[in-house]
């Protein structure tokens, strides 16, 4: 099926002449690409948003229990704390996938490390089926951290297998489909939360273990698939094999272009071993990588997107929307997010990166302004629920046409091999702790402020516009090392960071 398939390559540079060129696969590469995605970004994106549709479900399931248990209604907010713990859980599981990706990817190998991540994830559903027949909302609690915990694992171990199996022409379009992926996940949880599917009360514990039967899938099929070629020639030291998982990927060649590559990096690692996170972290020279990473994920972490699709029941009841057409919208809002992130996908090679951060974030800021006066307005006028919902529309284009898809390619990119690992733990640690806090804070939060705590929302947005717009370099059809210089070129004020490292160095 897959057999005589094109990929479209970025288009290049010759003699002054912009020429386009084309790869024909014969291989295993698109296969691959799809088998990491429904084990990988598609996971963590089905239970970001699967648990909108069934939270009334499980608030009355701990309502229940609580009385059946006590013969009592729970006090007070105990049900709107059992539910953050529930929503803030997943996170705390996630942060600790993310602490685990070097210890996994070291030992194991890309392949070994995703097959392993998705007998945790089948695990983890096994204990959401039985949280209800056994009337257990802590059941729940660890099924949720399970399932975090490989979510937190497996997308920082697709995006870095991604990243290993790609050409540099094709770089951006691979690593893109994490992206499309986790966009995917959630377009599905949000369509099987219709109540005429699973979005049913009897059913609210099958909708959550849905993904399990994806993930039996990636651990029958992985097997026979190509280890990560970059993986086996840099870290292994196994260019035969590293060649041979290159053919069978792409189909026939020499590939000398993408060997002597990964052989300038090989020779820049053994001149900088692989760092540990914390001596990574001390690191000056990588200092605007760290920088920018951190920039990015908690600007996305903080724009508000992981609300939406985790709390989009609750904002779009608070904005005046009728309950009955709430999975209807928020459906739409999943159709809308797949395809952004597949135009994104390719525009991403032709338009660069460094735009679609600064654009992003800029209309989103102004999304958030917009939804907060519309919210304030709710009552006096029945279109404004729906201008409300048609800015949301708006965000979820912007952020996933701009650095919800981005950020992922990004990120792969401007880490050589002996820093990658490192950076996806500190990436992956910053990225679930936020998460984590804002699954803890926001019920409470919205409460509090009500329409003004999207005000928050907006600043952040603001923020990563400023920063990318006048710190982030292209990195567009560069190599790894191309990518390294110009990050060490960056100045403040007319200083380089630079400097003070190689001072620090000969001191």
């Amino acid at each position: 099926m897959l057999e005589g398939s094109w990929i479209l390559c970025a288009v290049t540079r010759r003699s002054g002449r912009r020429q386009a060129t084309r790869i024909k696969t014969h291989g295993n590469a698109l296969f691959l690409i799809f088998i990491l995605g429904i084990g990988g970004s598609f996971q963590s994106g089905y239970h970001i948003t699967g648990l909108s549709s069934p939270s009334p479900f499980i608030q009355r399931f701990i309502n229940s229990s609580w009385y059946e248990r006590y013969a009592a209604p729970p006090p007070g907010r105990t049900v709107t704390i059992i539910w953050s713990l529930i929503v803030s859980m997943y996170a705390v599981g996630g942060l600790f996938g993310a602490v685990s990706v070097k210890c996994f990817s070291g030992l194991l190998g890309r392949k070994k490390a995703v097959i392993c991540n998705s007998i945790i994830a089948i695990v983890g559903a096994g204990i959401m089926l039985t949280s209800k027949w056994a009337k257990s909302y802590e059941m729940i609690i660890v099924a949720r951290m399970v399932t975090g915990y490989s979510a937190g694992l497996g997308v920082s171990m697709h995006l870095m297998y991604l990243g290993e199996i790609s050409p540099r022409k094709l770089r951006g379009i691979v690593t893109m489909t994490s992206a499309t992926f986790g966009s995917l996940g959630k377009l599905l949880a949000q369509f099987l939360g219709l109540s005429e599917l699973l979005g049913r009360e009897e059913l609210w514990n099958i909708i959550l273990c849905f993904p399990a039967c994806l993930s039996v899938v990636q651990v029958m099929v992985l097997p026979f698939l190509p280890e990560a070629p970059r993986y086996l020639f840099i870290e292994k030291g196994e260019d035969k094999a590293c060649k041979k998982a290159l053919q069978s990927l792409w189909g026939q060649g020499d590939y000398t272009q993408e060997m002597e590559e990964m052989l300038a990096e090989q020779a820049a690692i053994e001149l900088a071993p692989p760092k540990s996170p914390l001596l990574l972290m001390q690191d000056r020279t990588v200092r605007w990588q760290r920088i920018t990473m951190s920039i990015i994920y908690i600007c996305n972490q903080l724009s508000g997107m992981s609300m939406i699709s985790t709390f989009a029941f609750d904002i779009f009841w608070r904005a005046g929307i009728p309950k009955d057409q709430i999975r209807y919208i928020t459906l739409g809002l999943g159709v809308t997010e797949i395809i952004t992130s597949i135009s994104c996908g390719l525009l991403i090679e032709h338009a660069g990166r460094r735009p679609l951060f600064w654009g992003g974030y800029g209309v989103m800021s102004a999304c958030w302004v917009f939804v907060t006066v519309m919210l304030n307005l709710k009552d006096c006028s029945s279109w404004s629920p729906y201008v409300t919902a048609g800015l949301i529309v708006l965000f979820i284009i912007c952020f996933c046409g701009g650095p919800g898809g981005a950020s992922g390619t990004l990120n792969s990119e401007i880490f050589i091999q002996s820093n990658r690992v490192a950076a996806f733990v500190l990436v992956g640690i910053q990225r679930w702790s936020v998460l984590a806090m804002l699954g803890l804070v926001f019920p409470f939060l919205i409460d509090a402020l009500d329409s003004y705590c999207f005000v928050i929302f907006a600043c952040m947005c603001m923020l990563g516009c400023l920063y990318m717009f006048f710190f982030l370099p292209e990195t567009k059809g560069k190599t790894l090392l191309e990518i390294a210089d110009e990050f060490k070129a960056i100045t403040v004020c007319g200083k380089s960071f630079l400097d003070d490292s190689r001072l620090e160095t000969r001191l």
